[in-house]
């Protein structure tokens, strides 16, 4: 398990998940209203990931852009499926 730093961009044009100066970056369409956003960041880090939903977990800056989330994976391992 690694806790990992992310940054999110809600209302983006479309989802996508990457590997940027250290931290990963979650852009998804989802509006930041009644943890929709949320949501959406947490499916596509599991989708990005090729992890199950249930295996993240935000940690910490859940009502803010940059948040901790908790991952099965070690960073190199995130770094290198993230193409980082």
């Amino acid at each position: 398990m690694a806790r990992l730093p992310i940054v999110v961009q809600p209302r983006a044009s479309r989802t996508s998940v990457s590997w940027e100066d250290g931290v990963i970056r979650v852009r998804v369409t989802a509006p930041p209203v009644e943890g929709r956003a949320n949501e959406a960041v947490i499916q596509a880090l599991a989708e990005a990931l090729g992890v199950r939903r249930s295996e993240v977990r935000i940690v910490s800056g859940e009502r803010a852009r940059r948040k901790q989330v908790e991952l099965p994976l070690g960073e190199e391992e995130v770094k290198a499926r993230l193409g980082g």
